[in-house]
């Protein structure tokens, strides 16, 4: 059937299973919006209020489903404001697809009005894009666009579609959706090593990242575990692919990780990381970290083997694969003594863990939120001090439950995620935020309430940057260099009510608690003011530069 361009983008689109669109008009995608007004009944679009929350949530759909979140924007000013969007997903490898529309081809290069090269732009933040010249070609790379997003390392592909392709016309046929590339066979040679160096050691660590939730091994990881008797650390990426209460599990390791998995990391005489790249927040110093351990990496892509962290054994490929192998191949282990030093850790974790009564701190609201979220909800969260307090006491218990920026480190990334989480779902979705991050994209409280949106905003207010004003406080002589918030007069409440949504406010954790329980039990979009001390610490912490043995545990310098 012949269909124009922008019918193409459509059909195709529905032909790969897409059923929901997040975006925002503009001239040069009008045709392709009218395409997608006229499949409204089979295509869902989400008009969010600025084409960054737009970009965020396709990312946070992508996250919490697992599918390919879509995006749409305009030319010039609407595709730029994609940019932060789509290099968060390409930092935390989400497959995405970000679709925008550009002048027509006899006006590129003239400095047209809202021209802008976003192929170039975009060209280093993506694992591919296009510049679409031919109709005849633009279903063909969409489809390809989508295979390339979910393949291998996942990670976001822009196309870019002038408007004379919109409007020409072309054949048009329905394909079935392509699977994802063949990724590489693990080299049976490393595998063998990799299963010979496990039985030699006595004090196995298994550290896992986001690649264990995009391959879906997490049920893999649990079973060598239990097979060769290892504990199990994360970065901030691996948070929520193996549950919270697992014996084997200590939690996130590094910067801001938990005492016990980042001790055990630095005592393992073997570490086996899966679906991460050594990040330098989970490492530390770099030239200190694991001096006593032997580290077998597997990933799904070779540039992160030794990149960060020298690997003795490089496993490169099917993380899935290489998994099955190792544990139909490993002996079982029993390491007595080493889970006697995991439990010691763990002992002492609980010593550093303070709350004083009577005061609304941020663990009591991290346990309030336990008490009342399900196995399903959804935890979305900014970036700053509340974003490390979520990692460190949320508890999961299912895979793809925390949905937050981790290698970009993209403050206003939550609420445009947590709306993408919501409707990917269904689910009733808390986003954990601070006053510095929900400034940033607190537009997007209009795209929640339009939609009627579930999402519950639980804002930790302490009325400063609070993590640029903890390393100020240790590091820089007590200068509050333009992180005090105090200046700022919004009330959250009358905003959240301006907007449409519920506001409520909690100074103790009685009123948390009344507040928490009300929202989340309500379909309207509630935001709920918490006021916390501005002088609270994300502890433990490792200095910059700093090694497992520089960690701080406790709270000093204040």
């Amino acid at each position: 059937m012949k269909l124009t361009g922008a019918q193409i983008v459509v059909e195709t689109l529905i032909e790969q299973g897409v059923t929901d669109v997040f975006g925002y008009p503009g001239g040069q995608v009008l045709n392709l919006y009218d395409a997608i007004y006229e499949a409204g009944d089979r295509l869902n679009h989400i008009l969010t209020a600025h084409e960054q929350g737009a970009a965020h949530a396709a990312d946070g759909y992508s996250r919490a489903t697992g599918k390919v979140g879509v995006v749409i924007a305009t030319s010039g000013p609407g595709a730029t404001n994609l940019v932060t969007g789509i290099a968060t997903a390409m930092l935390d490898s989400v497959p995405m697809v970000a679709i925008t529309g550009n002048v027509p081809q006899n006006l590129i290069g003239r400095d047209s009005f809202q021209e802008i090269d976003i192929t170039g732009i975009t060209l280093p933040i993506t694992k591919h894009n296009y510049f679409i010249h031919d109709v005849t070609k633009l279903a063909d790379k969409i489809r390809e666009a989508f295979r390339i997003a979910k393949s291998g390392r996942p990670g976001p592909v822009l196309i870019d579609i002038p408007k004379d392709i919109q409007t020409a016309t072309a054949e048009f046929e329905p394909r079935p959706v392509d699977p994802p590339f063949p990724q590489r066979e693990p080299s049976p040679g490393k595998i063998a090593e990799a299963v010979e160096l496990i039985d030699r050691r006595s004090r196995p660590y298994i550290h896992i990242g986001g690649g264990v939730i995009g391959s879906g091994t997490w049920d893999l990881v649990l079973e060598l575990a239990d097979k060769i008797d290892a504990v199990i650390g994360c970065t901030l990426m691996g948070l929520s692919a193996v549950p919270t209460d697992h014996p084997r599990f200590l939690g996130m390791q590094g910067m801001h990780g938990r005492y016990a998995s980042s001790m055990a990391s630095n005592d393992a005489d073997l570490i086996i990381a899966i679906g991460t790249r050594f990040s330098d927040r989970a490492t530390g110093n770099k030239e200190k970290f694991a001096k006593k351990a032997r580290i077998i990496h597997i990933d799904a892509d070779f540039a992160e083997i030794s990149k960060n962290i020298t690997a003795d054994i490089g496993i490169c490929g099917d993380i899935a694969k290489a998994l099955r192998e190792i544990i139909d191949r490993v002996h079982e282990a029993n390491h007595m003594d080493w889970m006697d030093h995991v439990e010691d850790l763990r002992e002492r974790e609980a010593g550093f863990i303070t709350d004083g009564p009577g005061v609304l701190t941020p663990l009591k609201i991290m346990e309030t939120v336990n008490k009342y979220k399900t196995a399903y909800t959804p935890i979305a969260t900014d970036v700053g001090q509340h974003q490390m307090w979520a990692a460190q006491y949320i508890r999961f218990q299912r895979p793809r439950k925390m949905i937050s920026s981790g290698g970009l480190g993209t403050m206003g990334f939550g609420l445009g995620a947590a709306i993408g989480a919501a409707v990917g779902t269904g689910e009733h979705t808390v986003l954990i935020t601070g006053d510095g991050s929900f400034g940033m994209n607190l537009n997007e409280l209009a795209t929640a309430v339009t939609y009627r949106v579930p999402v519950t905003i639980v804002l930790l207010n302490n009325r400063t940057l609070g993590m640029v004003r903890q390393w100020q406080t240790l590091f820089f002589d007590h200068h509050y260099a333009d992180t005090n918030l105090d200046v700022r007069k919004t009330d959250f409440v009358k905003l959240a009510e301006a907007f449409g949504a519920v506001g409520l406010r909690a100074d103790t954790p009685e009123e948390f608690e009344a507040a928490f329980e009300k929202a989340i039990r309500s379909p309207e979009v509630t935001v709920i003011d918490c006021r916390v001390d501005k002088d609270e610490f994300v502890l433990p912490m490792l200095p910059p530069g700093g090694a497992i043995d520089d960690i701080i545990t406790e709270k000093r310098g204040v």
